[in-house]
């Protein structure tokens, strides 16, 4: 497997979307701050408490990148000692609920796509294209809801055989990252072992997933500066772009 930087054993290749394949890591990091400051804004203004603004790079990266989005919800809230009521995925986008902050977010990530569009990396785009070639298998695992939304809007959809997203997770009672369930799904679903298999990431809970789930090799795909972070979380190697993997060992 020397053309794509991968060990011999791998057969299959499982991508995460957000930030690996496509551009749209910012737009979810814009998302989560604009939605998790506005509730801190008033919650501040009600309760005189000072108002510590949502950082789009420290927190996104430690407490929702690459979470369900529930998750991420409630493990930044746990970071302010803030506990909300569950409440209902029908909740109104805002509600004070986990439910209703998470809708908030969705929202206000549907409205950014859709004005600025969604751009892949074309270091990406050529990598997938090459593991194709090789026959290796291909999959999509990401804790997205709007995953195939995301894709078709990259042009890329075909380059994947099998897509584990969000609503695939609800459906399947899979855990989301830093469990390894929803990686684990996809090698299942492509017929390989987990040592058979890469795991490509970006997020922390990602990497983890990939080193908890004992796939082959994970990469962690750098594009913020914090690869010394993903070697600890278990990348066996990182890389800022994943053609560099491309014509080496």
């Amino acid at each position: 497997m020397e053309t794509l930087g991968l060990p011999s054993a791998v057969r299959a290749c499982l991508f995460d979307l957000d930030g690996v394949l496509t551009q749209t890591a910012k737009v979810h990091a814009a998302a989560w701050k604009e939605m998790f400051d506005g509730f801190l804004r008033d919650r501040a203004a009600r309760t005189g408490e000072r108002f510590v603004p949502f950082d789009a790079v420290v927190d996104y990266d430690e407490y929702v990148d690459g979470k369900p989005r529930y998750d991420g919800v409630r493990s930044f809230l746990a970071s302010r000692g803030i506990v909300l009521p569950e409440g209902d995925p029908g909740d109104p986008p805002g509600g004070e609920t986990v439910a209703g902050l998470g809708n908030r977010k969705n929202e206000l990530v549907l409205s950014l796509l859709r004005r600025h569009g969604v751009e892949a990396y074309e270091g990406s785009v050529r990598y997938v294209r090459a593991a194709r070639d090789a026959q290796l298998r291909r999959a999509v695992v990401s804790s997205s809801a709007n995953c195939r939304e995301v894709l078709v809007a990259a042009g890329i959809e075909d380059l994947f055989e099998v897509r584990i997203d969000g609503l695939v997770a609800a459906r399947e009672h899979l855990q989301g990252k830093p469990a390894p369930d929803t990686f684990l799904a996809a090698a299942r679903k492509l017929g390989v072992a987990p040592r058979e298999a890469a795991v490509f990431e970006d997020a922390l809970a990602g990497v983890a997933a990939g080193r908890a789930g004992g796939f082959g090799y994970v990469v962690g795909v750098d594009r913020v500066g914090q690869a010394d972070a993903l070697r600890e979380h278990g990348a066996d190697r990182v890389v800022s772009d994943l053609a560099e993997l491309l014509g080496h060992g």
